[in-house]
């Protein structure tokens, strides 16, 4: 039996909308420097995101004391660096808006907190197309507990079948497929194909451009 069209698009953040890979690795190396003797390898930290990072810091702090000392610092940093150092992927805010002039119904499901979502969302001048912004606050279950997403389509009056996740995360393709949702491997973030491939995504998107005509949505959109 044939899919049925899509008709909503839930978008991870980071590493799928927003290109902040270089603010997560600056304001970790910062946090560990200040807290911790050694800072371990970039490569720790990329893996974990999609992770809330309130899980991260647990697993590296002393107690609860010492990660919340930690997180303050991280995200302190995170704020003074934010607008200097994020930006919208290529080719991203022109697919978003391309989506939300068809009708698609569009909502935000990210592991960052909600403020840092808006803050996020408002850096790429897209706030206004995602009626539905959902962070790791705004849920009792992160990801890749389902939660995120069925609240997401709830909210939206959206159904399961006409509805797909995309993610550049295993924690984003877990979330979709517990959910009951197509999911659509955004291949431009920070994870491979080979560490995605086990989680079966629907579809794999080399680029942002391609994504509307993987979902059968219409043409490639002009990067830019």
């Amino acid at each position: 039996m044939p899919h049925r069209p899509i008709h909503t698009v839930l978008f991870d953040l980071d590493g799928t909308l927003l290109d902040s890979i270089a603010l997560i690795v600056g304001a970790f190396r910062h946090m560990m420097d200040r807290h911790h003797d050694a800072v371990p390898d970039d490569a720790v930290w990329i893996k974990g995101v999609g992770t809330p990072l309130v899980l991260q810091v647990a697993e590296l702090a002393d107690g609860p004391e010492h990660a919340a000392a930690m997180l303050d610092t991280y995200r302190t940093w995170c704020i003074e660096k934010h607008d200097s150092t994020v930006s919208a992927y290529p080719g991203i805010p022109s697919m978003v808006r391309a989506l939300s002039a068809q009708g698609i119904k569009l909502g935000i499901v990210t592991s960052k907190n909600h403020v840092g979502a808006l803050r996020g969302l408002r850096s790429m001048d897209l706030l206004d197309v995602f009626p539905v912004i959902l962070g790791v606050d705004d849920v009792e279950q992160a990801k890749p507990h389902p939660e995120p997403v069925l609240k997401a389509m709830q909210l939206l009056d959206a159904q399961p079948e006409t509805t797909v996740f995309v993610g550049d995360s295993t924690h984003d393709m877990e979330c979709g497929r517990a959910a009951g949702v197509r999911t659509a491997a955004a291949l431009w973030g920070p994870f491979t194909r080979e560490s995605l491939q086990p989680h079966g995504p629907t579809w794999w998107v080399e680029r942002p451009d391609a994504l509307l005509p993987t979902l059968g949505l219409g043409p490639s959109v002009r990067m830019g």
